[in-house]
């Protein structure tokens, strides 16, 4: 078959690793598998609007190049993993030249004067950006939407949230525009924008991948629960991208370097696979209740030890976490937004449209004031508690994986998340916990919407998280393409 005569179904919708061999091999060229990304992602812009400002000319002249290398390379020459291989990024992660503003209407206007470290070992592995993708306004929560590019949509039924703050990515990536993408998680920040569109996102260990180049930045504890981290539409790009944009860069200090194992080296049957139950005061919906325990009944199959384990002290998470944010909180959310914001004047705005901030930041504006700053006790007391927690789960997981829910329900249609801040719960504990965890997509349900789990694995063990999702991509098939 010639590169020509490859369908664009076909090239939209494989793995980045059988993209790059395709386009290697002579299969399929990289402007080809370029103009078939660019052409679903401009066809449904109008309804999903997950780009928030592509770079698509540029990325076909560096499809051209790419393919003009590999028809001048040698036989024996060793090409970069991921050339020519389309991709997207984060917007508030810094892309070279297109704009870094995290939604804030008073940043619109910046442009990233260079690339994130972990952007560019991505761009240095050959890898085309198409564009960068929308987030929440100041990435503050979990519907991406800001009065600078919109709102984002789901890639299976646009009345519904795409999540946040990495929403944009889940949207391209889970309408298939694009093979993968780089997001980060503070909170959840890559995994429900994984869940709510079908597809894989890994929060890796922290401080395997540099957090460099963000915008808003973190400091204290709150750094610690920040990382960025891949979507992708298959699991088995998942740690060839990890051991890409991994390692120390010289900047952030928490940056560590670590041996990555390999998920093909795991033994399923050696495993110990727990499912957790108890961890929250709010039921989980029946759907996704019953698609966990579908998954835990594959692995045993597989040969894993499965059993359910009450974990009542996750119940608890919250109040660690959100005291790890407030110690990061060198700069308020309040400055951020602009200091002489009101909680009055922002919300007012918000409502009637015609403001520069979302109806979202506006009560969170109006919970930071509500609340100022915890006394430095009762800050301690909690951030201890939070270390304790850890460490008392890490030794109920042993070498094995949890299987926990991403979410109480599938995707939300729009606006239903706002002043809910306990629905992150699930998603938070793995931030606070400083455990790896694969967001892993478990088929659709009767409406039509993506199902999935959570694969958490003790802290620099990521292979094995991701071990979890390939076998359970196997079982389940994984993303599934959307109808429209």
């Amino acid at each position: 078959m010639s590169a020509a005569s490859v369908p664009a179904t076909a090239l939209t919708e494989r793995s980045a690793t059988a993209l790059a061999d395709a386009i290697r091999t002579g299969e399929t060229s990289s402007r080809a598998v370029v103009e078939a990304h660019v052409a679903l992602l401009r066809r449904r812009h109008p309804t999903l609007r997950a780009v928030a400002h592509d770079r698509f000319d540029a990325a076909l002249a560096d499809a051209d190049a790419a393919d003009a290398r590999i028809a001048a390379a040698g036989p024996d020459e060793q090409l970069p993993p991921l050339l020519g291989v389309p991709c997207t990024v984060k917007e508030s992660i810094e892309l070279a030249g297109m704009p870094n503003c995290a939604g804030l209407v008073s940043r619109r206007d910046h442009r990233a004067p260079g690339s994130a470290p972990a952007v560019q070992r991505l761009l240095d592995a050959g890898a085309i950006p198409l564009g960068v993708t929308n987030t929440s306004e100041l990435c503050m929560w979990i519907e991406s939407q800001n009065h600078v590019y919109g709102r984002t949509s789901n890639a299976y039924d646009p009345t519904r949230i795409a999540g946040g703050s990495s929403g944009g990515e889940g949207s391209a990536v889970g309408s298939g525009g694009s093979p993968f993408g780089l997001g980060s998680d503070i909170g959840g920040s890559i995994r429900l924008p994984a869940f709510f569109n079908g597809v894989f996102g890994l929060k890796p260990s922290p401080g395997l991948v540099p957090n460099t180049g963000q915008f808003p930045v973190t400091h204290g504890e709150a750094a610690r629960l920040l990382t960025m981290g891949p979507l992708a539409r298959r699991a088995e790009d998942l740690i060839g991208l990890l051991r890409i944009i991994a390692g120390p860069d010289g900047l952030d200090a928490r940056a560590r370097d670590v041996a990555l194992g390999d998920p093909a080296d795991v033994d399923l049957a050696a495993l110990d696979v727990i499912v957790t139950q108890d961890t929250s005061a709010w039921p989980l919906r029946r759907d996704l209740r019953e698609a966990r325990e579908r998954a835990a009944r594959a692995l045993e199959a597989s040969g894993a030890r499965v059993r359910e384990l009450s974990l009542k002290p996750l119940r608890r998470v919250m109040d660690g976490y959100l005291a790890a944010l407030q110690s990061g909180a060198d700069v308020t959310f309040a400055a951020e937004l602009g200091g002489d914001v009101t909680v009055r004047r922002a919300l007012g705005g918000a409502v009637r449209g015609r403001g520069p901030h979302t109806v979202a930041s506006a009560l969170l504006l109006g919970a930071e004031r509500a609340s100022g700053v915890l006394p430095a006790g009762m800050t301690r007391r909690s951030l201890e508690a939070g270390r304790r927690l850890a460490a008392e789960v890490e030794e109920v997981i042993g070498d094995g994986v949890l299987l926990h829910p991403p979410f109480g329900r599938v995707a939300p249609r729009h606006g239903r998340t706002v002043g809910r801040p306990w629905s992150i719960h699930h998603a938070a504990i793995f931030n606070l916990l400083g455990l790896p965890v694969v967001q892993t997509p478990l088929g659709l349900n009767a409406q039509g919407l993506p199902l999935g789990v959570q694969v958490a694995a003790p802290r620099d063990h990521d292979h094995v998280a991701i071990a979890v999702a390939l076998e359970l991509e196997r079982a389940f098939g994984g993303w599934v393409p959307p109808a429209a």
